[in-house]
């Protein structure tokens, strides 16, 4: 572990305060998060040795817990986790200098705004291949073929083939009942970014920007959803007020 201190950097908001948030800094030493003002924004920061900070649960908490509470009171641009500079001069010069009207027209773009989430998935796939062999007549014809196939050779080449046939009828169901959610939520977003989608089971790993004023519209879309679909897919629904998934700054010294 090294022994040099310098400030880690938190995110950057549009104002010229010069105020500090108390010890809550990342790494669990008590740092106090404080700002750093250049002109009309400032450098959301705190003392940190100068280390690679993994991507763990209580490090990764460290970081989003201080942009949780700076973006109570401000607007706010979330900078890329285990970002240090080795001084407050570097963070001056070399980025609120340098991208000073950047981020000025990026806290305009995103003032007023917050980011909800939405992940859905199948309940029952048992259910839903079901659904696929009754709606698809060929392969409900040679699945029954294939259980009177006496000739193992036969049986096995009937069996790849009836997998391949349910697995595009799998991803085509899976791309209209996705794009089935999609369309209910996105005319109330200004944005939104898909996500990967990993297993047979998931639709849907969405996030979208919205006007905080369009938060109980969006509320009251998403339980319908959910009452609609309650007996087939899981929906979970979340919000956080900093926009992660569509502001992120890079910063390379």
């Amino acid at each position: 572990m090294s022994s040099e201190e310098g400030l880690y950097l938190y995110g950057i908001v549009a104002t010229n305060d010069n105020k500090d948030f108390g010890p809550i800094g990342i790494g669990g030493r008590g740092d106090i998060v404080y700002m750093l003002p250049y002109r009309d924004i400032a450098a959301i920061i705190s003392k940190s040795p100068i280390k690679k900070y993994h991507v763990t649960r209580d490090n990764v908490r460290g970081h989003t817990s201080v942009l949780e509470k700076v973006v109570e009171d401000y607007t706010v641009l979330p900078v890329r986790f285990c970002t240090i500079a080795k001084n407050e001069e570097m963070i001056t010069e070399k980025l609120l200098k340098a991208r000073y009207q950047e981020f000025v027209d990026l806290a305009k773009d995103i003032q007023g705004k917050m980011e909800l989430g939405i992940r859905a998935r199948w309940k029952d796939m048992d259910a839903i291949f079901a659904e696929l062999v009754e709606e698809n007549k060929s392969i409900k014809t040679l699945k029954a073929a294939s259980l009177r196939e006496k000739d193992k050779q036969k049986q096995y080449a009937s069996s790849v083939k009836i997998g391949e046939m349910v697995k595009k009828a799998l991803e085509k169901k899976r791309a209209k009942e996705t794009q089935t959610l999609l369309d209910a939520v996105k005319p109330l977003s200004l944005d939104y970014k898909e996500g990967q989608l990993y297993g047979d089971m998931n639709l849907v790993n969405a996030s979208f920007l919205i006007e905080k004023t369009k938060e109980s519209d969006f509320d009251k879309k998403v339980n319908a959803l959910q009452q609609e679909y309650q007996e087939r897919t899981l929906l979970i629904y979340t919000s956080s007020i900093v926009p992660y998934s569509f502001v992120e700054l890079v910063v390379k010294w």
